[in-house]
């Protein structure tokens, strides 16, 4: 549902930047361990673009997200990963489908599991991993089978892996346990707008990561994507410079090349300084580029302030006008601004307390917790703030 476009965007985002605790890319174990990591985050956002109705009327949204990633390292050799979520949504734009504000899609929900297993090639310094994932909304529902493998050298000074992941959507509605039709706005329902009703991606990325010397390590994270099938969100209103509405027409494939590079500087004994930047391409029209700058400062041993920002910059798809401005000829339409040119920046604070002690097998190792406003060029802002927890077994 493209109403979760920026909300999961952000908190997948934050959870990512959570998550990379560790500079060093492979760390062996001689026993086993269990690390455990939950997220709880509000998010909550207003413009007045709404794809739904056309690009225009209130994008209100909230969104209510609880994760919980676990990391299971059997021995030395294999691994076990999991993580499961869930996110409640509120959405005033979504609801306006039916224009009824009490409708069902006022609220909606989407639950998603990824679990995978690794093992570490004795003597080699390659390790392999399987993985699946699966997610469901309202709107769709969506399989997600992929592999990777890894290689480390002999000092873990550097590291390289190659992944493949390929998610299989289906866009029909989805209700009282079955699936439905595609669902289209309220007055368009006269007729069929489309036949097809799946969506398949396809994802190969590469890192390779790198220590530098002992303050500096360097990241780069080249990728390419390939989607095919239904790129249209079905309940997307259109309005034509001859007033007619129709509904959103993408074309049936889209090529996308993302390519970041990360650069980790310890600055003192107190200060790292985490910088990215990040080149998006695609054959839709858009290029973009994204800055990012994440800045942890310690204040005591176990206190840890951690400022951040991100500035991004895109252009508008070929197939993007405002309401009103599409011509009735065109092929392909759209008035979704998140495929419209624009600026945004995010910028936030997060606190973090480290104790990295506790009782009996049970080490409490962290606390985070993190508010991050974010501005778009088209008026739209969001808020949200997370607390993140951390466990090792």
């Amino acid at each position: 549902m493209k109403k979760r476009y920026l909300a999961i965007g952000l908190l997948a985002a934050s959870m990512t930047t959570f998550g990379q605790r560790n500079d060093s890319a492979y760390v062996k174990r001689k026993i086993s361990t269990t690390d455990i990591q939950a997220l709880f985050s509000y998010y909550t956002q207003d413009g007045e673009h709404s794809a739904v109705t056309g690009g225009r009327g209130t994008e209100d949204l909230q969104v209510y997200s609880t994760s919980l990633e676990l990391d299971h390292q059997k021995d030395s050799i294999r691994s076990f990963h999991m993580m499961a979520g869930l996110d409640i949504i509120s959405s005033a734009s979504t609801d306006n489908i039916d224009f009824e504000m009490s409708s069902a899609s006022k609220t909606d929900f989407r639950a998603y599991l990824k679990a995978g297993i690794g093992r570490k090639l004795p003597g080699s310094g390659f390790t392999a991993g399987i993985n699946g994932s699966f997610s469901f909304e309202s709107d769709y529902w969506s399989l997600g089978p992929g592999a990777h493998i890894s290689h480390s050298n002999s000092d873990q000074t550097r590291e390289w892996t190659l992944a493949a992941q390929v998610y299989f959507d289906d866009l029909r509605w989805f209700d009282h346990g079955k699936h439905e039709e595609l669902i289209y706005p309220a007055e368009m329902r006269h007729k069929e707008w489309f036949d097809a009703y799946r969506r398949t991606s396809y994802n190969l990325s590469f890192s390779l990561y790198q220590v530098i010397n002992r303050r500096m390590s360097v990241g780069f994270y080249p990728g390419v994507a390939y989607q095919s099938g239904l790129l249209s969100t079905p309940f997307h209103r259109v309005y034509f410079i001859d007033e007619t509405g129709r509904v959103e027409n993408l074309p049936r494939s889209r090529f996308k090349v993302p390519v970041r590079i990360q650069l980790n500087t310890f600055i003192g004994s107190r200060w790292i300084l985490r910088t990215y930047y990040r080149y998006y391409w695609d054959d839709f029209g858009i290029t973009a580029h994204t800055l990012s700058a994440e800045s942890p400062i310690k204040l005591s041993r176990i206190v840890t302030l951690i400022p951040f920002v991100r500035v991004y910059r895109q252009t508008a798809a070929d197939h993007f006008k405002p309401y009103g401005l599409h011509e009735v000829d065109q092929e392909y339409y759209t008035s979704d601004y998140d495929l419209s040119q624009l600026e945004s920046y995010k910028t936030g604070l997060g606190i973090r307390y480290a104790p990295h002690s506790g009782k009996g097998n049970t080490i409490f190792k962290e606390a985070e917790i993190r508010y991050a406003f974010y501005k778009r060029s088209d008026d739209l802002t969001a808020n949200m703030i997370s607390l993140f927890l951390n466990w090792e077994k």
